[in-house]
């Protein structure tokens, strides 16, 4: 009823946000909109040397989350906790109930990351709290909502996934829709994530029928990530002897890139090295700048043309020269809107809030 509806809305509800990271746990507490207190935890090399896989952190990294909790004098009481999705099966987007079984599959996923850890930490501490506390993921990197023939490649072996930077995408499209008294469900947009991977999707009233993985190397080079590579060279390197399968694997994921051109994935540094001269340097930026372009321009199609707006975000998003060079490359498509960062969990915070206010359900696993 309406009456409900409005007391509901009056209520403050106390949401606890885990996202672990690589080398770090960002932690925050909110109290519907508001941030209470969000930090960000830091881990060193020695910490995490103990742990054989990073899945064997997540008791070590609940303790870190109580153990702030306790030194900043909030008490353990929560309406609901929701932490960063991990490398789960594809799914489609929104808000799911955290359960065993993802528990289980997130323990034993084929992709290793440190994002694994946010649904079984955010589950096991929502236990200690009973049945009155639910844990939540939202938009996880694995959100699958590709049309039919955005999954076919040139090989049966190997259908294209979307492994992309969901939360964040989805959240500036929804910022982007409020700003301009629209809703994200009513326009198509082309989102393109700068980020150490670079993730471009084309949301299409609502949902992503394209994205590439931008986990793997699919799509630009970026700080991280090899990008496309040609597939006969790459086979042919598979087959000199040169290189393990680990070692190669991170040649088109972690140490590939800007990392691999240039030897840092530090772009500020980058920068200043173009500014004092360095012509190799600006090359590779250029050449990022070119490929992202290309890859934002190809989800035109996807649209035949008909895009409401192209949004640019991400951390690389700060850099006026990466940003406005992207830009200027894509504007005869459609405005581009530049967001700079990212606040995953702020949009984690908003997911958990939508559905303690009944503005959306949660799905089950």
């Amino acid at each position: 009823s309406r009456l409900d509806t409005i007391e509901t809305l009056l209520m403050n509800f106390r949401i606890l946000v885990i996202n672990p990271g690589s080398t770090s746990t960002k932690v925050g507490v909110y109290v519907n909109e508001s941030p209470l207190c969000v930090t960000t935890i830091r881990h060193s090399v020695e910490e995490l040397a103990q742990f054989d896989q990073i899945i064997d952190q997540h008791d070590f990294r609940r303790q870190v989350v109580i153990n702030w909790l306790q030194a900043n004098n909030i008490a353990f009481d929560f309406d609901a906790i929701i932490g960063r999705g991990g490398l789960i099966k594809p799914i489609p987007g929104g808000v799911y109930r955290v359960n065993s079984q993802m528990c289980h599959e997130t323990y034993y996923a084929l992709r290793k990351h440190a994002c694994n850890l946010g649904c079984i930490i955010a589950y096991e501490l929502a236990k200690k709290l009973g049945h009155n506390c639910p844990a939540y993921i939202a938009d996880p990197v694995t959100v699958d909502e590709l049309l039919p023939e955005a999954r076919v490649s040139g090989s049966p072996l190997m259908p294209r996934l979307a492994i992309w930077h969901a939360l964040n995408q989805r959240a500036i499209a929804r910022r982007y829709a409020r700003e301009i008294g629209k809703r994200y469900d009513d326009l198509n947009l082309i989102i393109c994530h700068l980020g150490g991977g670079i993730s471009v999707a084309a949301h299409q009233h609502g949902r992503a029928v394209d994205a590439n993985n931008a986990l793997d190397g699919e799509g630009p080079l970026s700080p991280e990530r090899a990008g496309t590579l040609p597939a006969a060279d790459l086979i042919h390197l598979c087959y000199s002897g040169r290189y393990t399968e680990e070692a190669l694997k991170k040649r088109v994921a972690g140490q590939a890139g800007l990392m691999a051109h240039l030897g840092t994935t530090d772009i500020l540094q980058i920068l200043h090295r173009i500014e004092q001269g360095d012509k190799h340097a600006q090359l590779l930026i250029d050449a990022m700048i070119f490929h992202t372009a290309k890859a934002i321009a190809a989800e035109g199609a996807v649209f035949s043309g008909q895009v409401d707006a192209i949004l640019l975000t991400g951390g690389m998003a700060h850099s006026d020269y990466i940003a406005n060079g992207i830009a200027q490359r894509v504007k005869f498509l459609a405005p581009v809107h530049i967001f700079p960062g990212e606040d995953e969990m702020e949009a984690l915070a908003l997911n958990a809030l939508a559905v303690l206010r009944g503005e959306c359900e949660a799905k089950e696993y």
